[in-house]
């Protein structure tokens, strides 16, 4: 028989006492991190004496929330509460530090606003986190916000050919930061690096807020801007919230990149926060790239944004292949030419060597098995299957029987071999994956590169070759045509004066005719009016929202009773459900530019109602970057 257990009483620890409340604005509103969605709003709590001297705007605070301690934000003091219950104290002070002003506070608020969140989302983004050695060694003081200057201006600047992008933007950061802080954001490490580099090659020491550095140094950065002074402030998107003195001007770099939009929730962008903060801390607003986005092409047009470009010409050559060859037989000539007088590069869409395989005699599609497609990693390799890894040594086509093989879709290695047959004697250079060059010689050389990988040259390249043209403009997503774009351009600036862009495309495409005037303006008012026709964006708001596909047809029939009930514009369109995968299905939501307000707070009270109902495997996102 086991022997009884003796009972242990609960033991049950009083909180300390918080001593006599502040005398003078008793209270604080302050923004807690609750963890929970719906419970997005201000709470109140008192503040006792011994906090008084630090308790304001901007300060991190411990607060008792529920049965748990956890982190909040000090919005204000007030003289009275909004609320006659009994309220609970601030438990501690966890900086002396501020580290937000009216200001960032106000634009946190909009961006929760803007994009239907919880407000404590925004500030994972916006606020670095907290390092309490660095708190020690900081001294205290207050953010500069004096208003230095009101400029309502919004511009966009296209970079020129035959100059380094980055010498462009040091430019502008020189002239800019002799009136004002310059806040500079970027959207990688490789271009942050250079661009702090240049800047220290001319005796600037930017701050850096990235993740590249430790979480010391990014405190520490962030903590330096409460000091007096114009500062230069160098980052990645998350950079976007750094307070700044009213009248700084803010630079975008390389505004239509994908990766200046957030990847976690709530999915905001680093262009909408820019012009947002042109309202609220009357900064100027400085975008910059070679084509602009649709977003910001639209402004443009509206005459919202100014753009700003200089009348050129280069020399473009375009030339179609009719047997699917990877070089087109007439680009030899030019491309003989230009190696006899300097580097020439060599962009490839893919990776690799071989991505798919066809039947040499059918063309029909090699597959594996388990149904992927085979690909072949290398010369010699067997293919195997790129889900599953099998091989297939003895491959035969599955509709004739025959086991030629023709290779499609050829990637970086497979064309090196192509390449160097027709041009030998040259050294080639690689540059993608994990392998990127910043710079090569000057010299008569083949520099292989994948889009965005391609390395600098000390007065730029004889040639440029894109092969396989057509590639970049066929992906499935509507943002393949602006990327597309992009790459064009920002591959055709690497020229030298005289140099040429040699293009493995028909010559009738209108990329051809835009770069040879270095001009995109026709090309995004085609694509703008093509949007437009079919209610796309940005010509409207868009919203997709991620659930179980159980939830998904009973979530449609939600929103269109909204638009009949009028809580919606009757224009609103409802796309789907469609599934994704086994599990989720996706929501689209188009609704007129117009009624942005409109559907933007019937979303965040539809999430806020999901997350009562405890339903949280839903995910929301308002103009996000594709659909």
């Amino acid at each position: 028989m086991a022997t009884p257990r003796l009972f242990r009483l609960k033991s049950q620890v009083a909180a300390a006492p918080s001593g006599p409340v502040a005398t003078d604005f008793s209270y604080a509103r302050v923004w807690v991190d609750t963890g929970v969605f719906h419970l997005d709003t201000p709470f109140d709590y008192e503040v006792p004496a011994k906090f008084s001297e630090h308790v304001a705007t901007g300060v991190r605070v411990q607060v008792p929330f529920g049965n748990r301690e956890v982190e909040g934000l000090v919005i204000e003091r007030i003289q009275a509460p909004t609320t006659t219950s009994q309220l609970k104290p601030i438990t501690k002070v966890l900086s002396f530090h501020p580290v937000a002003t009216e200001q960032s506070l106000q634009l946190i608020q909009a961006v929760a606003a803007r994009w239907a969140a919880n407000p404590w989302e925004v500030i994972k983004s916006a606020i670095p986190a907290r390092v309490a050695a660095v708190d020690k060694q900081h001294q205290s003081s207050m953010f500069i916000g004096e208003k230095k200057s009101s400029p309502d201006d919004i511009c966009y600047i296209s970079f020129q050919p035959f100059r380094d992008p980055y010498t462009s933007v040091i430019d502008l950061i020189t002239d800019a930061v002799k009136k004002s802080s310059v806040l500079l954001i970027a959207p990688d490490e490789r271009d942050i690096s250079a661009l702090c580099n240049l800047l220290a090659q001319q005796g600037m020491q930017p701050l850096r807020i990235d993740s590249s550095v430790t979480r010391s140094e990014r405190y520490s950065a962030f903590l330096k801007l409460t000091s007096p002074g114009n500062h230069v402030i160098i980052g990645a998107r998350n950079a976007i919230f750094a307070p700044i003195a009213q009248g700084s001007t803010i630079i975008v770099f390389k505004e239509s990149s994908p990766d200046l939009y957030e990847i976690r929730n709530p999915g905001w962008n680093v262009r909408d926060i820019a012009l947002l903060r042109n309202e609220i801390d009357n900064a100027r607003i400085i975008l910059c790239g070679y084509v602009p986005s649709l977003e910001v092409a639209a402004l443009i047009e509206a005459k919202k944004i100014r753009f700003i470009s200089s009348p050129i010409k280069i020399q473009v050559k375009a030339f179609s292949s009719a047997d699917s060859s990877l070089l087109p037989g007439r680009i030899f000539t030019d491309i003989r030419a230009s190696l006899k007088d300097g580097p020439v590069l060599f962009v490839l869409p893919r990776k690799g060597y071989a991505n798919g395989i066809l039947c040499a005699h059918c063309k029909n599609t090699a597959l594996c098995s388990c149904g992927a497609k085979l690909l072949v990693l290398n010369r010699d390799a067997t293919p195997s299957c790129k889900i599953c890894g099998q091989q297939v040594k003895e491959w035969t086509c599955n509709y004739c029987g025959r086991d030629k093989k023709y290779v499609v879709a050829r990637g970086i290695d497979r064309a090196a071999e192509e390449i160097s047959r027709a041009f030998p004697h040259f050294p080639i250079i690689f540059s993608f994956g994990d392998v990127i060059k910043d710079h090569v010689e000057a010299k008569p050389s083949i520099i292989l590169s994948t889009p965005g990988a391609a390395p600098q040259v000390s007065g730029g390249y004889s040639a440029v070759v894109i092969l396989e043209g057509l590639t970049y403009f066929n992906h499935g997503d509507l943002r393949a045509s602006e990327r597309a774009n992009e790459l064009f351009f920002e591959t055709a600036s690497m020229i030298k004066p005289g140099g040429v862009v040699l293009l493995s495309m028909e010559d009738s495409h209108p990329i051809v005719s835009s770069l040879i005037r270095w001009n995109p303006s026709s090309i995004l008012k085609r694509e703008l009016q093509q949007r437009e026709e079919v209610n796309f964006p940005p010509s409207v708001v868009s919203a997709f929202i991620t659930l179980p596909s159980a939830q998904a047809s009973a979530l449609v029939s939600g929103i269109n009773k909204a638009v009949s009930d009028a809580r919606l514009t009757e224009k609103t369109r409802v796309l789907g459900p469609t599934k994704i995968d086994s599990a989720l299905s996706k929501i689209v939501i188009l609704s007129p530019l117009e009624s942005r307000a409109m559907l933007t707070s019937f979303l965040h009270e539809l999430m806020r109602r999901r997350s009562i109902a405890k339903k949280v495997d839903s995910t929301l996102r308002i103009d996000p970057y594709s659909l």
